[in-house]
């Protein structure tokens, strides 16, 4: 059976216990590991491990012996309570042993649990799951959870109160993190918030946010933009000792002044444009960029944007030969200089 993307939330928070098998598969192993961690907690509970009533058995043993599996499917624990075989890094090649143990899976024996990477539609251990009365595939995309998943996270963690403006931000932040990173920015948070009741706020998740490895990236658009022409040349320098590409920086900074003059420009005035922005503008940031877009107006937020347009096409120009950091430096220097005049 053919689990769908809409679905599939719901199994993996209660798995048919009675199910003889799920296939998980997808191109991002992080995301495959965490629903398949999530499906064998449902079903063993989170002794299951201690208890000896979970097997895991990497692919590559597999291979060197195929009856393993069905072992694993038969054995009984020491501990009463329902058993997982778990299958990890599987492919088409294991196919016929994983068809031999699902053919002889009896009531009573462990359910079976496969990971493997991205299947194609032909693949036959896709075709397998999907075709199997009792067993179940899903595949796993490398979409951001969806707000319901997020608050199913936050509900699992202890977090019930949260602001609009920070699930807002939680939802940006779940689609500029992988998983394993959003899954502990959850964890830190609810850590944060033990013993207080208040909303979860904006701040908070801004405090509780990973630093991203751009953070001096985005001081340089925060200095450009606040016309701190002198702390220009030092952050340059240490932006090119890190690799960083000028046609890079170029395009981040016209990034950043996009916003903020979509933010100047909102027919409702700059906080109702910050408020609509997206992706989403929160926590300390979202006060600092409106306070730039107010400072800069959208007419010098124009002019900013044609400077910027006018320096990435010499970068891009095959006739450039002056070195490309000089270049965007000096146009950083330009529009620090711009602002200042305000």
């Amino acid at each position: 059976m053919k689990l769908s993307p809409r679905d599939a939330p719901g199994y993996f928070a209660r798995p048919d216990a009675n199910s003889t098998g799920l296939l998980i598969y997808g191109e991002d192993a992080m995301r495959v590991a965490l629903k398949r961690q999530q499906v064998i907690a449902a079903l063993i509970g989170p002794e299951g491990e201690a208890e000896m009533r979970l097997t895991r058995i990497p692919g590559s043993e597999l291979r060197k012996d195929p009856a393993m599996l069905l072992d694993a499917l038969k054995a009984q624990s020491f501990f009463p309570g329902p058993r997982v075989a778990f299958l990890e890094e599987a492919s088409d090649t294991l196919t016929k042993p994983v068809s031999a143990a699902l053919q002889d899976w009896r009531p009573g024996d462990a359910q079976l649990i496969v990971t493997a990477g991205a299947l194609k539609a032909t693949s036959a251990l896709r075709k397998l799951f999907e075709g199997h009365k009792s067993a179940c595939a899903v595949g796993i995309y490398n979409d951001p959870p969806s707000r319901e998943e997020i608050e199913a996270d936050l509900a699992k963690s202890g977090l019930k109160e949260v602001d609009r403006s920070a699930m807002e931000a939680l939802s940006a932040l779940a689609r500029e993190l992988d998983p394993g990173d959003f899954r502990q920015t959850v964890e830190k948070v609810a850590l944060y918030k033990l013993g207080d009741s208040s909303p979860l706020s904006p701040q908070e998740v801004a405090l509780c946010a990973p630093l991203s490895s751009e953070a001096e990236l985005d001081e340089m658009l925060h200095v450009v933009a606040e016309g701190r022409s002198a702390e220009i040349g030092p952050m340059m320098s240490r932006l090119e000792g890190q690799g960083m590409a000028a046609v890079t920086l170029i395009i981040m900074a016209t990034r950043h002044f996009r916003a903020l003059y979509s933010v100047a420009s909102d027919p409702g005035g700059p906080a109702q444009g910050a408020a609509r922005a997206r992706p989403p503008i929160f926590g300390p940031r979202r006060d600092r960029m409106l306070r730039q877009a107010q400072g800069w107006g959208a007419f010098r937020l124009e002019s900013a944007l044609g400077i910027l347009t006018d320096t990435d096409l010499q970068l891009r120009s095959a006739g450039q030969h002056a070195p490309a950091l000089a270049l965007v430096e000096r146009c950083f220097i330009r529009l620090a200089m711009l602002s200042s005049r305000g």
